[in-house]
């Protein structure tokens, strides 16, 4: 699958995918049409496709000219179908959605919205996680509980380890900043870190991540692990409550 970000306001992603054994062309998450509709005309791609993780405007805010233009259909999770305008095909925990020759499971992921989900596709190794799965972050609790988001976190962090992340927005440089405050002795995460830095520097993205790097330095996959827990003072604690502290601080810093 040929996948393709498009920056969007001050830090949003956009996806445009490309299925090259059928033509099929989605888009995840269009908070903003004109980008998209620019890159589609340069590549004279037709849009069948727009794929939706949840219901902020951020993220959906160009389904209907998009619609509109090309007719494509547009896809998201059931429990927002009431705050989705233009949703079509409606989708939960456990389904499956076809794009083309490729096909995506759905994984219902609440915590930053109640109706949340995430698309993975398997044979392009690719996980479309929206705002609930950041490179070394996660979403704001808006919505949901720590319970909630620990659920989802637990959920996505058990696929494989070279599945590519595509997360809702570039917030990794700062997410790093906070990370090295949680585990300071995490050496793989020091060292991403300043290559985050770099990275930005150069003005290049850092996504995708993949989950292999996640699981070893994004502080909010390992609530559960004892370095972390003794790291903050709470050795031996549930990890929901170890997660719900680390997400407390990072709305703090």
């Amino acid at each position: 699958m040929d996948i393709h970000l498009i920056p969007a306001f001050a830090d949003n992603y956009i996806y445009l995918l490309r299925d090259p054994a059928s033509g099929a062309v989605g888009v995840v998450d269009p908070g903003d049409a004109q980008p998209v509709l620019a890159e589609l005309e340069r590549r004279n791609w037709t849009l069948t496709h727009i794929f939706n993780t949840h219901h902020h405007n951020d993220h959906i805010g160009g389904n209907h000219a998009l619609k509109a233009r090309y007719g494509a259909d547009v896809i998201g999770p059931r429990a927002d179908a009431a705050r989705i305008p233009d949703m079509e095909t409606c989708l939960g925990e456990g389904e499956t959605i076809s794009f083309g020759s490729l096909t995506a499971q759905v994984f219902f992921v609440p915590g930053h919205t109640s109706g949340h989900i995430a698309f993975w596709f398997p044979e392009a190794k690719a996980l479309f996680s929206g705002d609930t799965l950041f490179a070394l972050g996660c979403g704001r609790l808006f919505e949901g509980t720590p319970a909630q988001m620990w659920t989802s976190l637990v959920k996505l962090r058990g696929l494989p380890d070279d599945t590519r992340v595509y997360c809702g927005h570039e917030y990794t440089l700062s997410n790093a900043r906070f990370a090295v405050t949680v585990e300071p002795d995490n050496a793989a995460l020091r060292s991403r870190a300043a290559e985050i830095a770099a990275q930005r520097e150069r003005g290049e993205p850092t996504i995708p991540s993949t989950l292999g790097v996640e699981k070893a330095t994004n502080p909010f996959l390992r609530a559960d692990r004892p370095e972390v827990q003794a790291a903050l003072g709470m050795a031996g604690a549930d990890p929901v409550a170890v997660f719900a502290e680390i997400r407390g601080r990072k709305d703090r810093f």
